[in-house]
């Protein structure tokens, strides 16, 4: 079951995810830990969510 709130997340990220948690899957890691470790290489590779507000990257 997915932790957190994905809502935040662009489309390309949510897409990036999956095909890292798929990776994960096929050397053997259980859906659950694969799917941790996919949203934390997204988190690190785009620092997070969607960004907002005013003059911030």
């Amino acid at each position: 079951m997915s932790q957190g709130d994905k809502s935040k997340y662009t489309d390309k990220q949510k897409r990036q995810a999956e095909h890292i948690e798929e990776s994960y899957e096929k050397r053997g890691l259980s859906e659950p830990e694969a799917e941790r470790r996919a949203w934390a290489t997204v988190n690190k590779q785009d620092g997070g969510g969607k960004k907002g507000g005013s003059g911030h990257d």
